[in-house]
């Protein structure tokens, strides 16, 4: 998402800028094959961390599920993506949330299209999922962002479709009962960011923005990656940072692109991001690792809090 730090060597931040603030209350996407890897979420991630499980075509509900309630079991709130291309009828739909619901305790989802280019049955978009009121009753709905716009929605390489729809869940937002947020695509970029946030508040639009951060990779991995979540402008950071020899092997670290967010924050009352969604691209592991070695009290795993009592 020069704004990387690619040494283990923490740099200064500017004065009265704190990435323990900026970190609070973050959040982490895992898959089910990535949760296998784990053997303690309390033992990496802190009290509270919301833990975002991305349903790829092709995985079967029955590992999603099981993933939810071990991670839920563990103590941690759980927020399936619902992709509504890859779900055939409301009927499937109902029948995910019951079992979510019933099996994981889940009150939380997040909504989006998917990246399926031919949908599998009768939903197309975010909105139509919204629509048939089963997620009445959720405490919390999330809703995907696109800080360098969606191809896919805007063809025509504008934003118009996007924030069509994006009005539309404003006002969703603005007559439902749940708590309700934007998490974005990763991005590698602070002052675009910046720019579309503020965009985003003249247009009306109010939902909290849970910006989506690439956590500590090879570079390699990250452009990979970045290419085939259709990551545009800021692709650029990477590949001129690839063309330095130098530093081609050096890890990528999020710690100049959340600083420089992080200072934007500290001076900007009302700045519409409210928190930081990671995509632990290099590993749930290492990007743990990372919060917990520049995030203070914000990045100290559960057990390790409890063991301070």
């Amino acid at each position: 998402m020069a704004l990387f730090n690619f040494r283990r060597e923490p740099q200064a931040a500017p004065a009265g800028v704190s990435l323990e603030a900026m970190l609070d209350g973050f959040s982490m996407e895992i898959m089910p094959r990535t949760a296998e890897k784990v053997e303690s979420f309390r033992d990496i991630l802190p009290l509270g961390t919301r833990v975002y499980i991305a349903h790829i075509e092709g995985t079967p509900i029955d590992e999603m599920v099981a993933t939810a309630r071990r991670v839920s079991a563990e103590g941690f709130p759980v927020m399936p993506h619902f992709p509504a291309r890859i779900i055939r009828d409301k009927a499937m739909l109902a029948d995910w949330i019951a079992r979510y619901q019933g099996e994981a305790g889940v009150t939380q989802a997040l909504l989006l299209a998917g990246g399926v280019a031919t949908p599998a049955g009768d939903f197309d978009s975010s909105m139509q999922l919204m629509e048939t009121g089963l997620f009445d009753g959720f405490d919390r709905l999330h809703v995907a962002g696109h800080p360098e716009g969606n191809k896919d929605i805007d063809p025509d390489g504008s934003d118009r479709m996007v924030m069509e729809a994006l009005r539309w869940k404003q006002a969703f937002a603005d007559r439902s009962d749940a708590k309700m947020a934007m998490a974005t695509q990763f991005c590698f970029e602070a002052d675009p960011v910046i720019a579309w946030a503020n965009r985003l508040a003249a247009e009306g639009i109010r939902l909290p923005i849970h910006i989506g951060v690439a956590g500590p990779a090879k570079l390699q991995t990250l452009i990979k990656f970045a290419i085939a979540c259709g990551v545009g402008p800021s692709l650029r950071v990477l590949q001129k940072r690839a063309m330095d020899v130098t530093k081609l092997l050096l890890p990528y670290e999020p710690t100049e692109f959340l600083t420089a967010l992080a200072a934007h924050k500290a001076k900007t009352p009302g700045f519409g991001i409210e928190s930081v969604h990671f995509f632990p691209l290099g590993g749930i592991k290492t990007n743990a690792a990372w919060v917990t070695e520049n995030g203070g009290a914000s990045g100290v795993p559960a057990s390790h809090a409890q063991g301070q009592v």
